[in-house]
C-alpha cells in the first residue's frame, strides 16, 4: 500500500478500507509516513467525513497501535468513565471510590488538562506524593489488590492517538467528530474496559456547545463501543454553569472529599450518583442492580457510612499521596490571596457562565495552555451560587483563590462578565438532557 493512494481515496470521497485503515495509521505510528502525509490524510478526513464503520476500524487501529491492557484475568469485568471535561469537573475522584466502595473493582486511566483548569492528574498531584507514574504489573497489582487504582495513561497505550492529536492541533482538524470520538474511545478500548459510561458535556464550558452536536458524539461513540463488542451508555450533562462550587486543582480535591464524605454541593453530589449508577448498573448485566432506586438507595448509603470516603483514602495512600492531606484537606495547597466578588444587585442569578469561571481559573493559573506549562495547584474559584438563586445585593458570588495581584485582577474582570441577572424568578438547569444506550445487557 501507499500513502499516497489513500490520502487520494478519501479525498475523493471514498470509503476506506479496514486494511487500509490499519495500514496507514500502523505506518503513521512507526515513522514510516511522514506528518506531512498525515496531515493530508487528516485533512481529507475532516472535509469529507468518516462512515461508521470506518471509524470503528480507525478506533480499533489506533488502540492496537501499542499496548492493549487486558484485565478480565484480574478484574473480570471492567467498567470505566469517561468524562469530555468542563469547568469544575472532578466527578472521577468521587465516582471511583464510590463504585469501588460497592465492591465493584475499578482501573482507570486518566490525562492532564489543558484550557481551564487541570485534568483529574493535576488534581490528584495537589495531594503531595501521589504517583500517577504506575507500570502495567503496578496498576494490575493494584486493581486486584485493592479494587481500585487511578494513574495516568501509558505512552505506549494508543500512541497513534497522541501523535494524530498533536497533529491535529497545528492543522485546524481538532472539531471533527469521527477524529474525536476515535480519539477518545481509542484509548477506553486500549485501556481494557468492557462497559463504559460517557459523561458527554454540554453548554458554555464544554467543547460541544449545542446539544445537537453533544448528541451526536455521545451516539457516534457509543456506536464505536458497541460495535467493539463493548457494553456502552451515554450520558448529556449540562455544562452551561460550572458543576459543584469548586474551580481548581487544590480547592476540587478538597470538594470531592468533602462530597465523599456526605457532603459537597447538592448538583455535583447527584452528578456522581448518576453517572455511579449507570456504572453498577453495566457492572451488573442486567441481572443486577437493575433497580434505579435500589441502587441509588445503596450509593447515598456508601456516601453516608464512610465507605467511599474510606475506598479513596486507601487509593491515595496505596500510590504514594500524603493520607494527611486527606484527612485534613486545609493541608492541600493554598493561595496566599483570597478576594470576593459580591452581587450588585438584587433579583436571581439567570446565568453563570461556565467558560468565563473557567478563563478566570486559567487566569489565575490553573490551568495551561500546553501540556509542558506548568499550573498552580493552589489557585481558583470558588462559585457560591447557581442559577435560579435569590439572592441580595451584596451577597458573595464568587471568591478568587489567587497567588499574584495581577493575575487577580484578570480574573476579577472575569467573573464580573460571568454573572447575569434577573428581576424575575429563574428556572433551574437541569443537570442531564438525555442518556444515550448500546445493545442490551445480557445478563452474566
Amino acid at each position: 500500500m501507499r500513502a499516497v493512494d489513500i490520502i487520494a481515496k478519501k479525498r475523493d470521497g471514498l470509503a476506506l478500507t479496514a486494511e487500509e485503515i490499519d495500514w496507514f495509521i500502523q505506518a503513521y505510528t512507526r515513522g514510516d509516513v511522514p506528518d506531512y502525509q498525515a496531515a493530508a490524510w487528516l485533512m481529507a478526513v475532516f472535509l469529507r467525513g468518516m462512515s461508521r464503520e470506518e471509524t470503528v476500524n480507525l478506533t480499533l487501529a489506533m488502540a492496537r497501535s501499542g499496548d492493549m491492557l487486558n484485565l478480565a484475568d484480574i478484574v473480570g469485568y471492567a467498567v470505566d468513565k469517561h468524562s469530555s471535561g468542563g469547568v469544575g469537573d472532578k466527578t472521577t475522584l468521587i465516582v471511583l471510590p464510590l463504585v469501588a466502595s460497592c465492591g465493584v473493582p475499578v482501573a482507570k486511566m486518566s490525562g492532564r488538562g489543558l484550557g481551564f483548569s487541570g485534568g483529574t492528574l493535576d488534581k490528584l498531584e495537589a495531594i503531595a506524593g501521589y504517583n500517577v507514574h504506575l507500570s502495567n504489573e503496578t496498576f494490575r497489582h493494584l486493581a486486584q489488590t485493592n479494587g481500585i487504582v487511578l494513574a495516568g495513561q501509558s505512552q505506549q497505550l494508543a500512541p497513534a492517538d497522541g501523535k494524530l492529536y498533536a497533529l491535529r492541533d497545528v492543522t485546524a482538524t481538532v472539531p471533527c467528530l469521527p477524529l474525536i470520538a476515535s480519539s477518545i474511545m481509542s484509548k477506553k478500548l486500549a485501556a481494557g474496559a468492557h462497559g463504559i459510561v460517557l459523561d458527554v458535556k454540554v453548554g458554555r464550558g464544554a467543547f460541544m456547545t449545542n446539544l445537537d452536536d453533544a448528541r451526536a458524539l455521545a451516539q457516534a461513540m457509543v456506536d464505536i463501543g458497541t460495535d467493539a463488542g463493548r457494553d456502552m451508555v451515554a450520558l448529556l450533562s449540562d455544562m452551561n454553569q460550572p458543576l459543584g462550587c469548586a474551580v481548581g486543582n487544590a480547592l476540587e480535591v478538597a470538594e470531592a472529599i468533602e462530597t465523599l464524605r456526605g457532603g459537597g454541593p447538592a448538583d455535583l453530589r447527584e452528578h456522581c450518583i448518576e453517572i455511579a449508577s449507570h456504572m453498577l448498573r453495566l457492572y451488573g448485566r442486567g441481572s443486577r442492580w437493575t433497580d434505579p432506586a435500589e441502587v441509588r438507595s445503596l450509593l447515598v448509603e456508601r456516601l453516608g457510612d464512610g465507605a467511599a470516603f474510606a475506598k479513596f483514602r486507601q487509593m491515595v495512600a496505596a500510590q504514594g499521596g500524603d493520607v494527611q492531606m486527606v484527612d485534613d484537606p486545609a493541608r492541600l495547597p493554598a493561595a496566599r490571596i483570597m478576594d470576593t466578588y459580591t452581587a450588585p444587585q438584587d433579583g436571581y442569578i439567570a446565568g453563570v457562565a461556565a467558560d468565563e469561571i473557567g478563563l478566570a481559573a486559567f487566569d489565575l493559573g490553573a490551568g495551561r495552555e500546553r501540556k509542558e506549562d506548568p499550573i498552580d495547584l493552589a489557585v481558583g474559584v470558588i462559585v457560591h451560587v447557581k442559577v435560579g438563586d435569590q439572592i441580595a445585593r451584596g451577597a458573595p458570588l464568587v471568591t478568587l483563590h489567587a497567588n499574584s495581584e495581577a493575575r487577580l485582577q484578570l480574573a476579577r474582570a472575569r467573573v464580573e462578565r460571568a454573572f447575569t441577572f434577573s428581576a424575575q424568578p429563574v428556572q433551574r438547569l437541569p443537570l442531564f438532557y438525555g442518556a444515550i444506550y448500546g445493545r442490551p445487557l445480557q445478563p452474566s
